[in-house]
């Protein structure tokens, strides 16, 4: 009987072990901003080919030169960390402190800004690919936040179409993505088992689509062309503002307000879009510029302000939430970026703490656990909206010990066709 029991609680443990290692991505605290990877000079989707450097970068709004420690796990393809040891993954050390950082200069809102470039002095090299979460820690270990990122292979070649739904029914609001996995230095083993691909949109991984296997194989091609395991919604194009001077009310800034601490950015009221007809404007798929046009080094002289966005949504279901979404905040579902509704007004706020240059956004809706409902979004689907697309191909060998990458795919929807 004992031994019984003693079994129930070893597997029990077991398994709410396994279950607590997966690892989310944290979201940073309030007085952390403008969390972004950059490589040759410009905010990237954290998907970098093995070998290559980047820079990871962060202010906080505290100002005051807080120590920042940073730690990098290796995870397999569902974010478990795998079992490699570090000093097979990385070459040198982690757990160091971040020691390029800034204070924010002519800047109403002060800031400390930290640069941590990978490779650096003590961590010369990421030897392997596959996923990695980094955490940046606090001066007592504990994670403040932590940003996933991937390095990829380029062993294979991943050609990729971007077509029309095939269902006629969502054939005007969805975009497939037919494509095949082709190597000629690798012999898949057991592709059905071994191969594992990850597709992202617009590098928003709050809407991958993952756990698609091979439909069939011609040789040693894997093909992909499925009917509906391999659609998303198609969205609107992005909307937008730009501060670049932030005394001046321009692109999309119906007015500035100085009377206060910081400056307050205040945006047209924008209308919910879904039952309009599309329209194509060139926008930057989420991404953003920090940009002062008064200054020399953007990183440490672009300055913070209030931007407060309004949505008109009347016919919206208000069992939901509305949320401002981009790669400016990651993409974060949190209440710091949940809209508030105004009944006086009969529309939806926000005020957002945004720092100043090209921001794209967009306007997300969720439920209390994070669905994001895209069949419904508040600007609609068309078939025609502009999205970039990738793909990622994991291969772990019949004895292999860990998810590589061993390619990537892009193709853009401008291309796309019946």
């Amino acid at each position: 009987m004992h031994k019984i029991h003693f079994l129930r609680f070893f597997f029990l443990f077991i398994f709410t072990s396994a279950i607590a290692q997966v690892q989310n991505e944290i979201a940073p605290p309030y007085n952390i901003k403008t969390v972004t990877f950059v490589q040759n000079n410009q905010n990237v989707i954290p998907i970098f080919e093995l070998g290559s450097g980047f820079q990871f970068q962060f202010d906080d709004l505290f100002g005051n030169e807080a120590n920042y420690y940073y730690e990098i796990v290796h995870c397999d393809y569902n974010w478990n960390p795998t079992n490699i040891p570090k000093n097979e993954y990385l070459q040198g050390f982690d757990n160091q402190r971040i020691q390029n950082y800034s204070n924010s200069i002519n800047c109403l809102q002060i800031y400390s800004h930290y640069n941590l470039s990978i490779p650096n002095q003590f961590t010369q090299q990421l030897r392997i690919s596959g996923n990695y979460i980094l955490k940046i820690l606090n001066e007592d270990r504990e994670t403040v936040f932590s940003r996933k990122f991937m390095l990829y292979e380029d062993i294979t070649t991943v050609p990729l179409q971007i077509k029309r739904a095939r269902n006629v029914s969502k054939i005007e609001q969805m975009q497939n993505l037919d494509f095949s996995i082709k190597s000629s230095t690798i012999t898949f083993q057991n592709p059905l088992k071994n191969i594992n691909v990850r597709l992202i949109q617009n590098g928003n991984f709050n809407t991958e689509i993952k756990n698609i296997k091979p439909q069939y194989t011609i040789g040693n091609d894997l093909i992909y062309k499925y009917d509906t395991e391999t659609q998303f919604w198609a969205g609107n194009e992005f909307l937008y503002f730009e501060n670049k001077n932030i005394r001046v009310a321009a692109n999309n800034i119906a007015r500035i307000d100085s009377s206060t601490d910081i400056y307050n950015c205040l945006l047209y009221t924008n209308n919910a879009r879904a039952n309009f007809p599309y329209t194509l404007y060139q926008d930057v798929n989420g991404n953003f510029v920090v940009n002062n046009s008064n200054a020399t080094n953007n990183e440490t002289e672009a300055d913070y302000a209030w931007v407060y966005f309004s949505l008109s949504a009347p016919t919206f279901r208000l069992n939901k939430d509305i949320y401002i979404c981009g790669m400016f905040n990651n993409n974060n579902l949190s209440p710091e970026y949940k809209m508030d509704y105004n009944e006086k007004k009969g529309i939806y706020e926000k005020a957002v703490l945004i720092k100043q240059g090209f921001t794209n956004f967009k306007y997300v809706i969720a439920d209390n656990k994070g669905n994001i409902d895209n069949e419904n979004a508040i600007d609609g689907n068309f078939y025609q909206t502009e999205n970039d697309y990738t793909i990622l191909v994991y291969y772990k060998e019949n004895t292999g010990r860990y998810d590589r990458i061993i390619g990537k795919g892009n193709a853009n929807s401008l291309n796309i066709i019946n």
